[in-house]
Formats: structure tokens, sequence, C-alpha cells
């Protein structure tokens, strides 16, 4: 019969939550008081990937409610990151598009969150790190291109969900 790594003691599930821990610690920190939340960097960063979104498409590509994604992009548009318009084809439907505020504040995040990275995985070389991004990516089941989306954590089936 062979071992596996569990069978060895070697448990990934609470380096992963340590690892997890210390960088939401570090973001944390990073951040001024009153500012963007994870989810509001993951709304930006997915719209500055793909372009101007439809609220539900967006809903979707977060897996929210699309009613907690109208809380987020009030937040979002109060700050002026983000654009709502009624889309010309159906004026049922508002078009959300990223402002330059919402492209400039992305890119300072992404700053922030690799000078982070780069302590948090200081022991690793960057193949160590490539290949530790692939594996997680695989792990998670999402394509790396994806990636930002399996930032938000998945909603826990027994918890109640109170929005974002």
């Amino acid at each position: 019969m062979a071992k596996t790594r569990a069978g060895m003691g070697h448990h990934l599930l609470p380096l992963i939550e340590h690892l997890a821990r210390l960088g939401r610690r570090a973001a944390e920190t990073s951040m001024s008081p009153g500012g963007l939340r994870p989810r509001h960097l993951i709304a930006l960063k997915l719209l500055s990937e793909h372009g101007p979104a439809g609220q539900q498409g967006l809903a979707d590509a977060l897996c929210l409610d699309p009613s907690n994604v109208v809380g987020l992009l009030n937040e979002l548009e109060e700050r002026g990151l983000v654009t709502r318009r009624r889309d010309p084809a159906d004026r049922r439907r508002h078009i959300v598009e990223l402002s330059p505020s919402g492209e400039d504040e992305l890119t300072l995040a992404h700053s922030r969150f690799a000078k982070i990275e780069d302590d948090l995985f200081s022991a690793l070389n960057i193949e160590e790190r490539d290949t530790l991004y692939h594996l997680l990516a695989r792990s998670a089941g999402v394509e790396p291109s994806q990636c930002a989306a399996a930032h938000e954590p998945t909603p826990d089936p027994a918890r109640p969900h109170t929005g974002p």
C-alpha cells in the first residue's frame, strides 16, 4: 500500500491556512483605513482584464448574489473607481466599466501585494513560485487566468450568506 503525504504526517491545510492568515494580515496592514477590501479589488481586476461588463455577468464572475453586487458597485462608484451606464441596446441592463482612478488604484494595490508576496515567499525562487501558483490554481480547479475570481472565498454552505 502506497503511503500518501497525509499518511506521512504532511498536512497541507494548516500550512495553507497559516500562509493565508499571514498574507491577509499583511494586506490589511498595507491598506489605508476604510480602504478597499479584497472583493473590491477582485471586481476591479475582472473589469481591468475583461473590459466593461454587465452587472449580471460581474455577479456570475464574482460568484455573488446580484443584489450584493449592486452594493459592491455602489461602493466602488462612490469612490470614483467604476462607472455604470445603461446599455443602449437594453435599458434595463447596466454596463460597468473601470474608471481611470480605478485603474490607478488597482495598480497601487498590485504593487503593495507584490511586496507582500515577496516577503511571504522569500524562501522560494521565481521558478518555485511559478510552480506553486500553477499547482494552487489547478488544485482550486481554475485556469491561472481565472485566479482573480478564485481569490474570493467560496461561500460555506453551512453559513448563511450575509453579502460581500
